[in-house]
């Protein structure tokens, strides 16, 4: 059996408070540029870990991608994840439109992709 991957938040909020001291901020204006209530980074101070939003939030905010605080073996992100992402970035592209484009883009890419793992061609 696997071990269970773990987030080590003290790593996470180190590096978030050396964010924070680098840019010669406080966590008040951390706040307010964030939106995450200082109540919230109060609670993390005291080793409470956020819900994903400030997670998402504050890590934004920090340059921390929150996966490089998690232990054990990492996967590579899926082609089609990361082609959605990019396509909902796109300020040409309302999100129906990213949507749309997605939809298509993850047809072609699973009957293509059947069809490499199989050697059909021709389908």
């Amino acid at each position: 059996m696997r071990p269970v991957a773990k987030f080590d938040f003290s790593s996470y909020f180190k590096s978030l408070a050396a964010t924070v001291t680098g840019r010669g901020t406080n966590w008040k204006s951390v706040s307010e540029a964030t939106g995450v209530s200082q109540t919230t980074l109060s609670r993390m101070a005291r080793g409470r870990q956020p819900d994903a939003e400030s997670l998402a939030k504050l890590s934004a905010w920090a340059g921390l991608n929150p996966v490089d605080y998690v232990s054990g073996e990492k996967r590579r992100t899926e082609p089609l994840a990361l082609m959605g992402r990019l396509l909902r970035e796109d300020p040409n592209l309302d999100s129906a439109s990213a949507d749309a484009l997605e939809a298509i883009i993850e047809t072609a890419y699973s009957r293509l992709r059947r069809d490499s793992a199989t050697g059909d061609a021709d389908g």
